[in-house]
């Protein structure tokens, strides 16, 4: 990639933060709505599933962490239809930029979003109780895996984005996606306690491997596997749906 297109995306991507700090409440879904499910489900469930509410916190913090990034994906789409709608893009295809700025400027930009989530839920975890049960270069490995799964899975969000024909198609389509995505794991309970049809797809879904990984390289436990297969899932999401992303932008033109 040209440091032209680098720095095209980066100065696109400062528009995104800025409208982010004029707008706080557009971080809601990945600060307050998390925290709630966290008391929601280890103080209505904790008990029931884990017998003990901190070590329930102790399983379901990194999934938590994990549905939000995910979850956070959704937006960018919704917000790059919006501003198509608006005529923004054409003002920027009539600029002298390269033609993928707008797209990697709004997905770097929103990528900002991901960081504030592991931010504050693994502040609100600490003051629940939680702790790192590996070391500081381990749970920081986590967090960089996160948010490269949630990199490669926001193309999808761009490419709806960029083909839907009003913001609110995007939205529905893609948590129409995400739920299956997220709740269809062992986020909330362990696999063997799930019917099995639905262990089947618990032990296919790709977000499993990304809180299977998350678990063991923030509480301990084994990594290896789910660390390569949540690799493997990010270059292939990125390898299909970026390029379609690019090819529907320029055909939008």
């Amino acid at each position: 990639m040209s440091t032209r297109v680098l720095a095209h995306s980066a100065t696109l991507a400062w528009r995104s933060l800025v409208k982010m700090v004029r707008t706080p409440e557009q971080l809601v879904d990945v600060t307050m709505q998390p925290v709630i499910f966290v008391v929601m489900f280890v103080y209505l469930l904790g008990g029931a599933i884990s017998g003990s509410t901190s070590e329930y916190l102790t399983f379901l913090l990194p999934a938590i962490m994990v549905q939000t990034v995910v979850f956070a994906t959704v937006p960018t789409g919704v917000n790059l239809n919006t501003d198509i709608r608006k005529g923004v893009f054409d003002r920027f295809r009539s600029l002298p930029i390269a033609r993928s700025a707008p797209l990697l400027g709004a997905v770097l930009g929103d990528m900002v979003r991901f960081v504030v989530c592991v931010v504050v839920l693994l502040g609100f975890g600490y003051a629940l109780g939680f702790r790192i049960g590996t070391d500081p270069l381990s749970a920081f490995a986590a967090c960089l895996l996160m948010m490269l799964f949630a990199f490669s899975l926001i193309w999808v969000s761009v490419l709806l984005g960029l083909t839907a024909r009003e913001p609110g198609s995007v939205q529905g389509i893609m948590f129409l996606a995400m739920f299956p995505l997220t709740f269809g794991t062992n986020m909330i309970s362990p696999t063997g306690t799930m019917p099995g049809w639905l262990q089947w797809w618990v032990e296919v879904n790709p977000v499993t491997d990304v809180m299977a990984a998350a678990r063991g390289l923030l509480t301990s436990g084994p990594v290896a596997g789910p660390v390569i297969s949540t690799l493997l899932w990010s270059a292939g999401l990125f390898a299909v749906f970026f390029p379609l992303a690019v090819r529907a932008y320029r055909r939008s033109a």
